[in-house]
C-alpha cells in the first residue's frame, strides 16, 4: 500500500460545509488548500463536495480512484527564502458528476451542514445561457446548475432565511459575485420561478466579489518520475503552484468569523477589492495573456524560458510598460507589484506552460488587455504596439488544422496543441480560418471579420482607429517573416 492511500486511514470525515463547482488545478491548489490549512488549525472543521463542471470532465474519476486525495507542491522563493513544500490535501470528501447523478447534487442542497459555494469554471463560466429547466436533469451552464440547486434548497427549507448560502466565485472577471447573482436572477425569470425565490436569493444569500492570486502550473508532466521517487507514491493529480497567494473578498467582518483564513496565517484581504483587482489583473494576468501566443510562435513553451530569452524579455518588459501606464494606482505600489511579478515569472522551480495559459484566450484578451488597449489610445492617441502585436499573434496561434469535439487543434514547431475555447467562438474562428485558407477571404477581410464579432469582444473593434490595419500588418508580417524576425522589427532590435 503506498503512502498516498495510507493517508486515507488518517482522513477525518468532516461535515460537508462547501459545495464546489469545479475541480481543476487552481481550485485544488488555492481554495481547497486553504480549507486544508483551516482544518489543520482546527478553525473550520468542514469538507468540500466537488461538482464536475462539464460533461467531459477527466479529473473527478481520477480523484475518486485516489480516495479524493492529492498532493499540492509549492515551490519558489518567498521573502528571500526558498520554499519547496509537499502536502497531501484531504479537504475534498467526495465528488459528483451532475450529468449522471443530479439527484445527489439535489440531496446536498437539502443539507443543514452546507454553508458555502465556491466555484472556478474559467472566466467564460459566468455567462448567461438560455436553457430549459428540468427538475431531474442538470442544466449545462454553471449559473444554471447553481440556480436549480438553490431553488431546490429554497423549496426544501420553505424559504427560511437561515437556509441561505454564501457564494464565493473565484472566476477572474470583474464583479464576479454581482454578475453571477444577476445571471441567476435572470435564469430564475426565464424559468418562471416564484417571486418569493427571487426575494430569498436577494435577501438571504450572499454573492461575494472576489479576487484570487496564485500562479498554479498544475501537473508536473516533465518531472512526474522525479516526484514519484521523492514522494514515494504515485499521484496522477499532483498540483504545483508558487508559495505566494492572495485572496481578496469583498465582505464585512461577520464572515471572517465563519471563514477565519487570517487566523491560519493565510494572505486573505477583506473589504474593498477594487484596488487589488486593478493592479493584479492588469499587471499579472495581462502580461500572461500578452506574452503567451507571441512566445509560443517564437518556439518558447513556458514563462520562465520566455523571461530568459533576450528578445522575448524585451517584448515582455516593453508590454508591461504599456500596461503600467494605464493602471490607475499608487506608483510605489505599482512598482512593487511589477518587481514581484518579475520574480514570480522567473520562479526557478515552476514551468507555467503557454498551452495552459492560452485556454479561453479570446475571453482573457477581452477582459484583461482590451481595456488597456482602449485606455492607452485615449491617453496617448496611439495604439500600444506590443499589445496589438500580441493580438495578431493570438489570431495566428488560433489557426486550426482541425476541429475536435472539445477543442481546436493547431500545429506549430513540429507538434500539435489544443486550444479550448467557448464552442461558439471555436466555431466562428474555425470557419473564418477555413474560408481564409481557401482564398475566400483576404487577410484584411479575415481580421476585419474577427474584430467585428460582437460575440467575442462585446463590441466592434474595427471602430478603434487603425486597429484593423495594424493587426493585419502584423499578421502578414508574422506569416511572411516568422515571429522572431517580426518581433525584432517591432522592437527595433538588431539580430
Amino acid at each position: 500500500m503506498n503512502r498516498l492511500t495510507n493517508q486515507l486511514m488518517k482522513k477525518e470525515h468532516l461535515p460537508e460545509k462547501i459545495i464546489q463547482f469545479g475541480e481543476g488545478n487552481f481550485l485544488r491548489c488555492f481554495t481547497d488548500w486553504m480549507i486544508q490549512q483551516l482544518n489543520k488549525s482546527g478553525l473550520f472543521r468542514g469538507s468540500i463536495v466537488a461538482i464536475q463542471p462539464t460533461p467531459h470532465g477527466r479529473i473527478l474519476p481520477v480523484l475518486e480512484e485516489q480516495d479524493y486525495l492529492y498532493t499540492v507542491v509549492l515551490r519558489g522563493v518567498e521573502n528571500g527564502e526558498v520554499v519547496d513544500s509537499k502536502e497531501v490535501i484531504s479537504a475534498i470528501s467526495r465528488g459528483i458528476n451532475p450529468y449522471k447523478e443530479w439527484s445527489k447534487v439535489l440531496e446536498l442542497a437539502e443539507s443543514n451542514d452546507l454553508e458555502f459555494v465556491f466555484s472556478n469554471t474559467t472566466e467564460a463560466g459566468i455567462s448567461y445561457v438560455q436553457e430549459d429547466y428540468y427538475k431531474q436533469k442538470a442544466p449545462l451552464s454553471f449559473p444554471g446548475k447553481l440556480t436549480a440547486f438553490l431553488y431546490h434548497r429554497f423549496q426544501v427549507f420553505g424559504g427560511c432565511s437561515d437556509s441561505g448560502l454564501v457564494v464565493i466565485p473565484c472566476e477572474l472577471i470583474d464583479h464576479n459575485g454581482d454578475e453571477l447573482k444577476r445571471i441567476v436572477q435572470r435564469i430564475a425569470g426565464d424559468w418562471n420561478l416564484p417571486p418569493a425565490f427571487l426575494n430569498w436569493i436577494d435577501q438571504d444569500n450572499m454573492f461575494l466579489n472576489t479576487l484570487v492570486d496564485r500562479i498554479v502550473t498544475g501537473y508536473p508532466k516533465d518531472d512526474s518520475e522525479y516526484y514519484q521517487d521523492v514522494l514515494g507514491y504515485s499521484d496522477h493529480l499532483i498540483t504545483v503552484g508558487e508559495p505566494y497567494h492572495m485572496f481578496a473578498i469583498d465582505a464585512d467582518s461577520s464572515l471572517q468569523t465563519r471563514l477565519p483564513f487570517h487566523r491560519a496565517g493565510l494572505n486573505v484581504k477583506w473589504g474593498d477589492i477594487r484596488p487589488h483587482r486593478e493592479i493584479k489583473v492588469r499587471l499579472l494576468n495581462g502580461p500572461h495573456t500578452m506574452m503567451f501566443s507571441v512566445a509560443y510562435l517564437c518556439g518558447i513553451d513556458h514563462v520562465k524560458r520566455a523571461m530568459e530569452d533576450a528578445l522575448l524579455r524585451s517584448f515582455i518588459d516593453s508590454g508591461i510598460k504599456e500596461i503600467y501606464q494605464t493602471v490607475d494606482a499608487n506608483e510605489e505600489e505599482k512598482n512593487r507589484f511589477v518587481e514581484a511579478v518579475t520574480e514570480r515569472f522567473l520562479n526557478p522551480f515552476n514551468k507555467h506552460y503557454f498551452v495552459d495559459i492560452g485556454m479561453n484566450s479570446f475571453f482573457k484578451f477581452k477582459t484583461r488587455l482590451l481595456p488597456v488597449l482602449k485606455r492607452y489610445v485615449e491617453k496617448f492617441d496611439q495604439l500600444p504596439t506590443n499589445i496589438v502585436f500580441s493580438l495578431a499573434s493570438l489570431l495566428i496561434y488560433y489557426k486550426p488544422i482541425r476541429r475536435e469535439e472539445k477543442a481546436l487543434v493547431g500545429y506549430l514547431h513540429g507538434k500539435e496543441y489544443e486550444m479550448r475555447e467557448d464552442p461558439l467562438i471555436m466555431g466562428r474562428v474555425f470557419d473564418l480560418w477555413t474560408e481564409s485558407s481557401k482564398g475566400q477571404r483576404t487577410v484584411s477581410q479575415f481580421v476585419s471579420s474577427i474584430l467585428a464579432d460582437d460575440s467575442m469582444w462585446g463590441e466592434n473593434l474595427n471602430e478603434i482607429p487603425d486597429l484593423t490595419i495594424r493587426v493585419t500588418e502584423y499578421l502578414e508580417m508574422i506569416v511572411a517573416d516568422g515571429a522572431n524576425e517580426s518581433l525584432r522589427n517591432i522592437l527595433s532590435v538588431k539580430q
